[in-house]
Formats: structure tokens, C-alpha cells, sequence
């Protein structure tokens, strides 16, 4: 990649101190060793953190992105998960952005055909995860000669400190000026980087001190100078799977579960719950062998035996190898004679055959699914406070290491499960057989890039979530709740007898429409009411997304793994379709901070809504917008949140003219020929 951005060597180390020092952040123990300027920062190269690189490229910014891993791409490579979730509302008529689109192009141009795994899982796209991060770089290398910008890529990056001060004199608001970062590379010696588990080094990887197995780079970002040599305006954008940089900045934010309300009414927590956050999957690659392999068990499998199942009777070995099947030779015509008339499994795809490779990702399997205050993986604030990662330097990545130690532990134990185990904790005895004819892909060169064969990261669905800017309307800060998206109708007992009469009430004059104010005030009843039939539409609209909202549940009881666990009651009451929905600008801007975009899963959703935003689709549309609404801030000197912090947002020009020009550029900001009068009930 070209290089536009100034470097200098510890040139500014002094006057970075001379700046006030704010909670959590501290001076590095020596200089730092470069400066780099950039005009979009992007912390995190995940699906989000990656689409905002490419717009930001292509509208010639000098952009820098960091990554705690070596590979882009976050869900769809480093966490294994290159098996696309779609649904067909998008599929079917292609409303996608534009890089979304180029990249399903690239992969079918690569292969030579669309779905070179021929998965069942969406029926889109299911591929090898190394390939997915050659196919996306090489995007973001003609995006950066399309577009005269410059990229500068910072694998194993993760940023250390924040350095803040006022956005102007006399104003509440900050600014982030400075980002203080380590890269580390392999020590003298050392095995390469990806030889041991996350949860060996992921520490390490937060720590100044070189290491045995690390040497480390402090690497200072800031804005660039200009021609008078002040510094000029820059862009932050938080694209972390976890949300770290929310937890650093300390601006509000929640973690797990919400307190029930007319807004969340399917809530599992009247108060609310912390510690309760979607499982995390280490995924792995296997391979289909003609003859049995050796299958030594691990000495932890025995623990973890009373969490493996397949769950449900209708599933067994061959529908889960074929359903996230990322690479089948046969599908390439590798294999002779042509099948075109081969026989199906009853999930309408060929059986397994030897040399196909199929990617787990599976509850009961190698999801990891804690949910108390002993085990949960993402750190509440209460819980950074305590363990001290909010003091000066302390900062480790806000994750519960031994949770991330057993994520990988109960992965590898799934895997010996599905190739020699025999019990099935949920459907009883006289269901699981062994299924030798399987090899586990490890090793630097295999589809997940790692020696031990687990992804490089594990797949986040859920982490922080900030809480946006509180307006007349949000008077305690902006949030997508499950009633703006949800298709329930809600008219079930659950509703009346967990809520209060009241809010019910309101329930249902929030989903009434025109009605709403006849049943506030009591002139029509709750029952009598229809829904409306779409989700809510933002004039602040900047990209689309469409899932079910679709939960992975915590686990009542610590361990996990404890005989008789059960998921956590309740979680699944919100469990359902919902209407195709947009990702409001609001919901990316956090409180306090100016200049921090936030996008992927750590936007402003409740835990609710938050099961639907997390696909790889929704990831790109908000890091398009982000990227798009960063260069044009920088192009015509505001600052995003000034577009909508107490407007009036329907009435704003240049809202108005940002949505346009998003919309102009290919990145659609609203499904086609909708409005607030549009019934979705029948495009499912």
C-alpha cells in the first residue's frame, strides 16, 4: 500500500503530555516510537471498521486502521465465520451497499460460482475465511487507487490509552486528539504470531514491555497538521467487536440484558441484568476424510461432555457438516464425472463426500455461552473498575481471559464430540455415533490461519453498546429498541401480566400509528388495535439491515458445562421475525465524545434489538455510512452529532443532503419504495 502519511519518530513524545490526562489514560514508560497522522482513524478491521475504510478511500481520505489480529474482514475471516447471513428480503432484489455487493462478486469471480461450499445456512455465499481476507484487502487496495486515498493497515494493533481534550472552550463536549497504540510482532525466537491460543497472549498484546514472545511498537495517532502547522480536524471511528473504545472514552454505555419496558417488553430481566450477553464462538475448520483419523480426546473433554447436542432430532452429523459446508470440490467441478443430478439430504443440499470442509458454529456446541458474574466475557464497567483497567495504563482489553481460555477449551471438545463422542446431553442416549472420517485443519496454512486450527478471534455477537444522545424524544439518550423492529404483535399474556396496565398500554400506541393517540388516551383499547407493519423509520437514516432477531442465549448457572444448566429463562421470548430496518445516524454517535463514530455491534441497540444488528450485511452498511458521513464532515468542517443533536431532524438540509449523497453513492438508506405508509407484512 502507498504511504501519504507524515511519519515522525517520537518527534511529538513531550508535547503528548503536555495535554490534561483524563481517567484511564496514562504516559506510555518510554517515547513512543512513531506518529502517525491520519483524517479517519478506524480502531478495529472487522466487516464494519473495513467498509469504513473503503468508502473513506474511495472519497480520498488518508485513512488508518488498526487490528488485534493479522487478517480484515472481523466475523466473515479472523472469526470463521465466511458463511453469509442473509435473508432474502435483501438477496432476492440485491438491496445491499455497494462494497457488500463487490465483495459477494469477488468471492463468486474467485471460485468461479457464488456459494463454493453449497452450505444450507442462508444459501448465499459460504467460503474459506483466508480467502476472505485476500478478496477484501485487495478491495480496499483499488478502492485506495479509485479514490486517491492512502490506507495505512496496523494488524496486531490495539490501542492502549486515549488522549482527550475540550472540543472548545467553554463546551461539555471532548475530543479524542491522540491514540496511543501497541503492535507487537514475534520476539526474537518466539514462535510466529497465531502458534498459541488468544487467551495466551491477548494480555500480552495490551502490555508496553516487550515480552518472550512479543517485541513492541507505541505507535502515537493523531490528526494531521496543516499548512499553518495546527493541527487540523480528524475522525474516530470505533469498530471494535467488543466496543473498547467506549469502554476507554467511558462514555455511557450497556452491557447484557435491559430492564423490561413498554420499549422491550420481552425483556428476560425486570431490573435488567449485566452479565447476560449473546454466546461467543470459537469456530473451526474440519475436514471429510475417506478413512477414519486418529482422534485422540482432549483431557478437558470429559467436562464438558453434559453441554454437547445436537439439540434437535432432526439434526446429526451431515446436517451440520453441510450446513456452514465452506468448500466442496464437487461444487467446482473438481471432481469427475459432473453430478448435476446428485442426490440430496433433506436440507436440500448433496451429502458430505471426502476432501469437502465444513466451518462448526453450533449451540449446544462450540458456542460458549456464560452468563453469571463469575464467567460473562464482556467486562461490565463495575467489573473494569474493580479488576483496575480503568486506572492509568491498566487498560487490557476489557475481556474476561479465562472465559476466552474456556471458549477455546469447550470449541476443541465440540469438534472430538462431533467425530467420536456418543452421548448427547439433550436427546438422550441412542442418537450420537462417531463419525471418524474427519480431520481437524490446523496449522499456519489452514482455513483459519492458526496453528491450533480455531479461529484467530472468536465470533463476537454482542459486546457494548453505547446509549446515544439523550433528546425531548429520548430524554434518556437514544436507543433502537425491540419495538421499532420486531414483528410480534405482542397481544400475548406475556405482555399483559408482565407488564403494568399502563404499559401496555403504551406498547401498543407506540405500534398503533395514527391510532397511537386514541389508545394513549384511553378511546380505543390495546386489543382493538392493529400494528403497524414496519419497522420505525429515521429521517436520520444511513444504511438498512435486515435479520431475524435471533439469540444465542447465557446460560442460567455457573459453569456452563454444569449437568442440568439451562439457558437463561426468558431470553427467548424475543426470539422472531422482524421488519426490514434502517441504522439510524443517532445511533452510532455517543454521548460526550464529538468526534467517535461508533458502528457494528456496539451501535446504540438494546440487547434485543441488538440480536438482529449483528450480521455481516448490517456490519457493512454502518461502516459504509460511517465512512461516507466522516470524509464528508471533513470535507465541510462539522462534526457528525451536530446533525442531529437537538434539531429538528426531518427539517435539516444538511441532513437531508448527507442522506442523498449516501443514498447517490450506492449505499441505500431505506428499502425500496418505502415510507412511513408501507406494509412490509407480505416481503418476508
Amino acid at each position: 500500500m502507498t504511504t501519504h502519511c507524515r511519519r515522525t519518530v517520537a518527534a511529538i513524545f513531550l508535547a503528548i503530555f503536555s495535554w490534561p490526562i483524563a481517567p484511564g489514560q496514562a504516559a506510555p514508560p518510554r517515547p513512543v516510537d512513531e506518529t502517525v497522522e491520519c483524517e479517519i482513524l478506524i480502531v478495529g478491521g472487522g466487516l464494519a471498521g473495513t467498509a469504513t475504510a473503503y468508502e473513506g478511500l474511495l472519497a480520498g481520505k488518508n485513512v488508518c486502521m488498526t487490528e488485534l489480529t493479522d487478517w480484515v474482514g472481523g466475523q466473515l475471516t479472523s472469526q470463521g465465520t465466511a458463511a453469509l447471513d442473509e435473508r432474502p428480503t435483501q438477496t432476492e432484489k440485491l438491496v445491499y451497499p455497494r462494497g457488500y455487493l463487490e465483495l459477494r462478486q469477488r468471492i463468486k469471480d474467485f471460485y468461479g460460482v457464488q456459494n463454493p461450499g453449497k452450505c444450507w445456512v442462508s444459501r448465499s455465499s459460504c467460503f474459506l475465511p483466508k480467502d476472505g481476507h485476500d478478496i477484501l484487502m485487495a478491495m480496499l487496495e483499488d478502492a485506495e487507487k479509485k479514490g486517491q486515498g492512502s490506507l495505512q493497515w496496523f494488524p496486531n494493533t490495539v490501542i492502549k490509552e486515549l488522549v482527550l481534550a475540550p472540543t472548545a472552550p467553554g463546551e461539555e463536549g471532548q475530543e479524542i486528539i491522540q491514540a496511543i497504540a501497541i503492535q507487537h510482532q514475534p520476539a526474537p525466537n518466539a514462535p510466529p504470531l497465531n502458534s498459541q491460543f488468544l487467551s495466551q497472549t491477548i494480555e500480552d498484546s495490551y502490555r508496553y514491555e516487550d515480552s518472550e514472545q512479543f517485541t513492541k511498537t507505541i505507535i502515537n495517532f493523531t490528526a494531521p497538521r496543516n499548512n499553518q502547522g495546527r493541527t487540523a480536524q480528524w475522525l474516530v471511528v470505533e469498530a471494535t467487536e467488543t466496543g473498547e473504545l467506549i469502554a476507554l472514552a467511558d462514555v455511557p454505555y450497556r452491557v447484557g440484558v435491559d430492564p423490561r419496558t413498554y420499549l422491550d417488553p420481552s425483556s428476560s430481566s425486570v431490573e435488567g441484568f449485566a452479565y447476560c450477553t449473546q454466546g461467543f464462538t470459537y469456530t473451526f475448520a474440519m475436514e471429510a476424510t475417506a478413512e477414519p483419523q486418529p482422534q485422540p480426546e482432549p483431557d478437558f473433554y470429559q467436562r464438558f461432555t453434559p453441554y454437547y447436542s445436537y439439540d434437535q432430532s432432526r439434526f446429526d452429523f451431515d446436517a451440520l457438516f453441510t450446513y456452514r459446508r465452506i468448500w466442496s470440490p464437487d461444487g467446482l467441478g473438481i471432481f469427475e464425472p459432473a453430478t448435476p443430478n446428485q442426490p440430496k439430504n433433506r436440507f436440500g443440499v448433496s451429502p458430505t463426500q471426502p476432501g469437502e470442509i465444513s466451518m462448526q458454529n453450533w449451540l449446544p456446541g462450540n458456542d460458549y455461552t456464560p452468563g453469571t458474574a463469575k464467567d460473562n466475557f464482556v467486562y461490565t464497567r463495575e467489573q473494569l473498575q474493580q479488576t483496575g483497567q480503568l486506572e492509568p495504563g491498566r487498560w487490557l482489553g476489557g475481556l474476561r481471559t479465562e472465559s476466552l481460555a474456556n471458549g477455546e477449551k469447550i470449541a476443541l471438545g465440540f469438534y472430538h464430540w462431533l467425530v467420536a463422542g456418543t452421548t448427547d446431553a439433550k436427546l438422550g442416549n441412542n442418537v450420537k455415533t462417531p463419525n471418524p472420517n474427519n480431520r481437524l485443519l490446523t496449522g499456519l496454512d489452514s482455513p483459519m490461519g492458526t496453528e491450533h486450527g480455531l479461529s484467530k478471534f472468536p465470533y463476537i455477537r454482542e459486546g457494548r453498546r453505547i446509549i446515544g444522545r439523550p433528546d425531548f424524544i429520548y430524554p434518556n439518550g437514544f436507543e433502537i429498541n425491540e419495538t421499532d423492529i420486531s414483528r410480534q404483535k405482542f397481544k400475548e399474556d406475556f405482555y399483559r401480566e408482565n407488564l403494568s396496565p399502563r404499559d401496555y398500554r403504551r406498547l401498543h400506541a407506540e405500534l398503533a400509528g395514527i391510532d397511537g393517540l386514541d389508545v394513549l388516551d384511553g378511546n380505543l383499547s390495546p386489543d382493538a388495535v392493529e400494528r403497524r407493519q414496519r419497522a420505525t423509520m429515521y429521517p436520520d437514516s444511513v444504511g438498512i439491515g435486515h435479520y431475524n432477531i435471533d439469540f444465542h442465549p447465557c446460560y442460567l448457572e455457573y459453569p456452563v458445562e454444569k449437568p442440568g444448566n439451562i439457558e437463561r429463562p426468558g431470553e427467548r421470548q424475543a426470539h422472531t421475525p422482524s421488519y426490514p430496518f434502517q441504522i439510524p445516524l443517532r445511533a452510532m454517535i455517543p454521548q460526550r465524545i464529538d468526534n467517535l463514530l461508533v458502528v457494528g455491534k456496539t451501535i446504540a441497540t438494546s440487547h434485543i434489538a441488538a440480536a438482529a444488528y449483528r450480521v455481516h450485511s448490517f456490519e457493512w452498511s454502518s461502516g459504509a455510512a460511517a465512512g461516507i458521513v466522516a470524509a464528508d464532515a471533513l470535507q465541510n468542517d462539522y462534526l457528525p452529532y451536530q446533525l442531529v443533536n437537538q434539531t429538528a431532524l426531518i427539517a435539516n438540509p444538511k441532513l437531508l443532503q448527507l442522506r442523498r449523497k449516501i443514498d447517490g453513492t450506492g449505499n441505500p438508506t431505506a428499502f425500496p419504495d418505502t415510507s412511513i405508509f408501507t406494509s412490509f407484512e407480505n416481503w418476508k
